[in-house]
C-alpha cells in the first residue's frame, strides 16, 4: 500500500506539472505571437520553463508571471529588445510581479545575461517615430560614444536609446518631440531630458541647429 500511494503521488505530481506545461507553452505561444518574438525565443523559453518546473521553482507563482518573466530572459539572452513594459503589456500579470519573477528565476537558474544593447533599440523606436536612416545611424554612433566613455554603466537601455534619437533628430534636423521619443520608448520625459542632457554634455554635442 505504501509503495502504490507513493506511485500514485508521482503520477500526481507527473500529470500536475504536464497540466502546468502545456498551460504555460500555450501563454508562451500567445505572448510571442503579439510581441512578433521569432522562433529561436520560444524555443528557449521553453528550455528554461521546463528547467524551473525541474527545480521546483513555479509553485507558489503565477504561472503567467513565470512565463512572462522568462520571455524576457530569453529576449536579452538573444539581444532581442523587447523591455519590460513590452511585456507587461501582452501579459495577464504587472511589471513588478514580472521582474520578481525574473530575478528570482535567474538567480536560482544562475543565469547570466549580458546587459541589453541600447543600440539595439534604435530600429524599431526609429521606425515607429519614422525617422531617415541618417538619424538611426546618427543615435547609435551617439551610443557607441556613450559607450566608450562608459556613461551607459547602469542606466537603462531604452532611456539610453531615445535620449539617442532624440539628440539625432535635433542634431539632423528631423527634430521629434521629447514626449513623442518617450511615448514611443516606453519612458518618461523626465528620462528622456536627464539622459539626453547628460549625453549632450558629456560628449560635447553641437545642438545649435
Amino acid at each position: 500500500m505504501q509503495r502504490l500511494r507513493k506511485w500514485h503521488k508521482r503520477a500526481r505530481v507527473a500529470g500536475s506539472s504536464d497540466r502546468n506545461l502545456t498551460l504555460a507553452l500555450g501563454e508562451m505561444d500567445r505572448m510571442s505571437s503579439q510581441l512578433g518574438l521569432p522562433k529561436k525565443v520560444r524555443e528557449i523559453t521553453s528550455k528554461i520553463y521546463r528547467n524551473a518546473i525541474e527545480e521546483n521553482l513555479i509553485r507558489g507563482r503565477s504561472i503567467e508571471g513565470v512565463v512572462s518573466a522568462v520571455l524576457y530572459a530569453s529576449c536579452r539572452k538573444t539581444q532581442i529588445p523587447r523591455t519590460l513594459d513590452e511585456i507587461a503589456e501582452v501579459s495577464h500579470v504587472d511589471k513588478k510581479e514580472i521582474g520578481r519573477s525574473y530575478r528570482f528565476i535567474t538567480r536560482e537558474l544562475d543565469i547570466h545575461l549580458p546587459p541589453t544593447d541600447p543600440a539595439n533599440y534604435v530600429a524599431r523606436f526609429g521606425s515607429e517615430l519614422e525617422i531617415s536612416g541618417e538619424v538611426r545611424i546618427k543615435a547609435i554612433n551617439i551610443i557607441k560614444d556613450a559607450q566608450e566613455e562608459k556613461l551607459t554603466s547602469g542606466k537603462g537601455p531604452s532611456g539610453t536609446a531615445a535620449a539617442a534619437i532624440y539628440l539625432a533628430s535635433i542634431i539632423c534636423g528631423e527634430r521629434r518631440t521629447q514626449r513623442e521619443v518617450a511615448e514611443t520608448a516606453g519612458v518618461t520625459e523626465v528620462t528622456v531630458r536627464n539622459r539626453y542632457k547628460e549625453l549632450a554634455e558629456e560628449l560635447d554635442l553641437d545642438l545649435d541647429k
